[in-house]
């Protein structure tokens, strides 16, 4: 099997060949446009039985994956972090694309990834969540020059508004009102503007996440049903799993989500550290579920009261917990396609995840 690792950028494609010994074998640049892709495609040809490694980035990378999928070509998507780990470990010094590429292809040859699968509906959801963690990132920065710039007009009105609460309808109407009653101002207009924004934010913002909810009702409704999880919480397990399908268990899936142990023993003492891989934004995910739980599922809290008992800490038990939930979560999307899903999560055994 020979491994094309893939350094992908807006303009430019840069592949390396490396054969099962990751010794390099060939190096291929190209536009990073169609024409460009079907040039990579037939340089490939003579490599036989081969595999794309794509360093997953998106933005970038995209158009050249469905362009290898549509050929029926093998690939699979290589995180960031872990071309960055196999580049530190190289012999080479430096930074380059081909040094980018290599790591890339290696760190795809020495880890087991999951194959890339045509997009699917995912994709859509994908699509919503990401434009609106983009919109309520762009409002929470709104929302602290507002904040700083009422401070700077009027203190003490600025006291009287909570912290993380000034895009509530509420206290948007309690600005507006305060803004009305002053003299005109450059100061003032500026922060009518800001509010007008923040508002317009905030209702778009409202708006996708009643979409998404309305996805994962038809999507998964067996994710809405899991303790804890809500339709955004939902919708960035879908978007990032894609087809469940391409992972072959769930301790593969486990290891998607950085949410596989990682051992830290020595002697006696037998730990797990943790696990900073996988893809981060699901981990958050399946986090927020499991502090939920932690709060409002009693199974959930009998599960961490027996780690704790086990000696575990409150942040090794949560891990565990965590880890308990990629399983579940796992199981829940490939139930789905067996219309076989359980809708609730089960108390855990106090044995180790």
């Amino acid at each position: 099997m020979i491994v094309l690792g893939v350094d992908p950028h807006k303009d430019l494609l840069v592949v390396v060949a490396v054969d099962g010994n990751g010794r390099q074998l060939d190096v291929k640049s190209a536009p990073a446009r169609p024409r460009g892709v079907k040039s990579l495609l037939r340089w490939a040809q003579q490599f036989g039985e081969r595999l794309w490694a794509v360093e997953d980035v998106r933005h970038v990378a995209g158009g050249l994956m469905r362009g290898l999928l549509a050929a029926d070509e093998q690939a699979v998507w290589v995180p960031t972090q872990l071309t960055a780990r196999y580049r530190r470990v190289g012999r080479g010094q430096g930074k380059s694309d081909p040094i980018d590429a290599l790591a890339v292809a290696r760190a795809a040859l020495r880890e087991d990834l999951p194959p890339a699968l045509p997009e699917d509906e995912s994709r859509v959801v994908k699509m919503l969540i990401d434009h609106r963690e983009d919109l309520v990132g762009e409002m929470v920065r709104m929302c602290s020059r507002l904040r700083w710039l009422l401070h700077d007009l009027d203190p003490d009105f600025a006291e009287t508004i909570p912290a993380r609460k000034l895009h509530k309808r509420r206290w948007v109407a309690h600005v507006r009102a305060y803004l009305a009653e002053q003299a005109g101002g450059v100061g003032l207009s500026i922060a009518a503007e800001l509010l007008d924004r923040i508002e317009e934010l905030a209702r778009r913002a409202d708006q996708l996440e009643r979409e998404l909810h309305d996805l994962m009702k038809t999507q998964a409704p067996q994710l809405l049903a899991l303790p804890g999880c809500g339709p955004l919480s939902a919708a960035r397990i879908v978007a990032e799993t894609g087809d469940v399908r391409r992972f072959r268990s769930s301790a593969a899936y486990a290891m998607h989500t950085g949410t596989a142990p990682i051992p830290a023993s020595s002697g006696a003492t037998h730990r797990h550290r943790l696990n900073r891989g996988g893809n981060r934004r699901l981990n958050a995910a399946i986090h927020r579920i499991a502090i939920t739980q932690a709060r409002i599922h009693a199974s959930a809290r009998t599960y961490l009261e027996n780690r704790r008992a086990m000696g575990n800490s409150r942040t090794e038990a949560i891990r565990a917990l965590k880890r308990h939930l990629a399983r579940h979560v796992y199981g829940l999307l490939v139930g789905s396609y067996r219309q076989s899903a359980s809708p609730c999560v089960s108390a855990p055994e106090a044995s180790a995840a």
